[in-house]
């Protein structure tokens, strides 16, 4: 089925990715753990795996795969398998817990689960598959299975967040948006023949759909770095001749601490991209002096409107405005509309940003989960649709965001559940974590609310940095901020912990703030310093 004779057809991913395979079959598709595959090497792994599934399945196609694999083989031939045979996919962490695992393999109401070799033990319930265990031996010379047509309605993937009421929330993304998005970032990248594109983000994080496709669309290489490249992106750039980078800005920070980005050390990157969090001036710049032959862009988008749907285009000064200040987040991507709303559901200059359109996804897998979560504008004014029937493209998605219309864009001013009140008074945590980046030596910082040994809600801070004197800032803080806003301690940490996206972890964070806050008593008037956590954590 052609998108040429179907108005209703879709080429869809793995569509996407065999036309690149006809046109440039020995173009390198994929480097991982030291082997390279041509896009028809790659194409012939995925056929395989996808008669496997078929196999595993009793002859029949699968309507949900769960991918329980990361930066293998297995992970990248796997998602094109499942693509190929028109069925949704599901990424898994093979490093989270098994109970979350299982949890969402019902919650998906997975067919059965496709596994990287080291998995094929784990006790889930649904079928695990994986090449070497797959219960049909001659499968690999069994025929191969065409690609299946899909619809732009269907669904591609189905990533799981981390949701308010603790339980993973499933985000359904159909092709449509997943094709617009791909619309958009490959002419605007220069993606193609010889680009080579940065593969950092786990495949639980949607954003790693751009190092994939955005490469596989256009004829370019996925190289997937070793479990320490990230501690020093620069060499990891200049040793691979990485022409796209993509990350979060963490990496960055990290980077920094490492002494990992000096000046120049990655003269041919052509383009750095990232996402994810808060991208500050000061990570800008240090990216920039280390790559100053690159363009820099700051992209924005929650998992619910497709990997990132806004961006903002850095030149030089701006990467060297005040370096407390987060990079904005600029203007909406092509097919999109959105609107920022007071607290009241009026426009304003300042508030939630909301957005529909092309890349809005079609409502959550629990509909329980749509509930609230979108509005509709009609008469100058917004109301929250509290039902939860799946929305309708006339509505638009409450993002949670807080933002301010500048001559610039948007401006990213941090979630709206990260409003808290102290003392009766509304505070944003955001805003004094700006401040904290401005003080003296401070590379990072978050602060969050916690409970004091009253049993009220305190600030609690913490930071990284060179020779940070914590009265000194907390001090200097006094100077700039209301007493309410001045946190009660703050903790000097070599690292923050971060997730397995690369994002500061904030549940980890909280427990070493809380611990060390109980063991220690420390205040405002003395710094504590604790090791970082291992990475561990959800999706954004």
């Amino acid at each position: 089925m052609s998108a040429d004779h179907d108005t209703n057809a879709s080429t869809g991913l793995y569509g996407r990715f065999a036309a690149t395979a006809r046109r440039h079959p020995d173009a390198t598709a994929l480097e991982v753990e030291g082997t390279s595959y041509s896009y028809r090497q790659l194409e012939s792994l995925a056929g395989r795996l996808a008669r496997l599934l078929l196999d595993a399945h009793g002859g029949a196609t699968p309507r949900c795969v769960g991918l329980l694999a990361s930066r293998t083989l297995t992970a990248y031939a796997g998602y094109l398998a499942v693509q190929r045979l028109g069925a949704v996919v599901v990424p898994l962490n093979p490093g989270f817990p098994t109970a979350r695992t299982a949890d969402i393999a019902l919650r998906a109401r997975l067919d059965l689960i496709l596994a990287q070799p080291d998995q094929a033990g784990v006790a889930l319930p649904v079928p695990v598959v994986t090449p070497l265990n797959t219960g049909t031996p001659g499968a690999a010379y069994r025929p191969i299975p065409p690609a299946r047509p899909v619809h732009p309605d269907d669904l591609c993937y189905v990533l799981f967040t981390s949701g308010s009421t603790g339980a993973p929330k499933g985000v359904p993304v159909q092709h449509r948006s997943v094709e617009a998005y791909l619309d958009h970032v490959v002419p605007r990248y220069g993606l193609g023949v010889g680009s080579r594109l940065s593969q950092t983000f786990d495949l639980t994080f949607d954003l790693s759909v751009f190092d994939l496709f955005g490469a596989w669309a256009s004829g370019g290489t996925v190289v997937v770095p070793g479990p320490h490249d990230l501690l020093a992106p620069a060499r990891f750039v200049a040793r691979e001749n990485i022409t796209h980078w993509f990350s979060v800005p963490s990496v960055v920070s990290l980077a920094a601490r490492l002494r990992q980005l000096r000046p120049n050390t990655m003269p041919a990157l052509r383009w750095s991209l990232f996402c994810g969090e808060p991208l500050t001036r000061a990570q800008a710049a240090a990216w920039q002096a280390a790559a100053p032959a690159s363009v820099t862009e700051n992209l924005y988008g929650p998992t619910e409107l497709t990997l990132s749907c806004a961006q903002f285009r850095l030149d030089a000064a701006q990467a060297a405005a005040p370096s407390g200040t987060t990079v904005p987040i600029g203007t909406l991507y092509p097919g999109l509309e959105h609107l920022v709303l007071d607290a009241d559901g009026h426009p304003a200059a300042e508030g939630e940003l909301c957005v529909r359109g092309v890349q809005r996804f079609p409502g959550y897998l629990d509909p329980e989960d749509n509930r609230g979560r979108f509005v509709r504008h009609t008469s100058g004014k917004a109301t929250v649709v509290t039902d939860t029937a799946p929305p309708t493209p006339d509505l638009y998605y409450r993002t949670g965001d807080r933002v301010r219309v500048s001559e610039e864009g948007l401006i990213h001013l941090g979630r709206l559940d990260q409003q808290v009140k102290i003392q009766g008074y509304r505070v944003e945590l955001g805003e004094i974590e700006a401040a904290l980046r401005d003080a003296p030596g401070v590379r990072d910082a978050v602060v969050l609310a916690v409970p004091d040994q009253g049993g009220q809600t305190a600030l609690a801070a913490a930071c990284t940095g060179d020779r940070v004197d914590s009265a000194r800032v907390l001090g200097t803080l006094r100077l700039r901020l209301p007493a309410y806003m001045v946190p009660a301690s703050l903790t000097v940490l070599d690292t923050l912990p971060l997730n397995a996206n690369g994002k500061t972890d904030r549940t980890a964070l909280r427990r070493v703030l809380q611990r060390d806050g109980n063991a220690n008593g420390a205040n405002a008037d003395g710094a504590m310093r604790a090791e970082a956590p291992s990475v561990g954590g959800s999706n954004r």
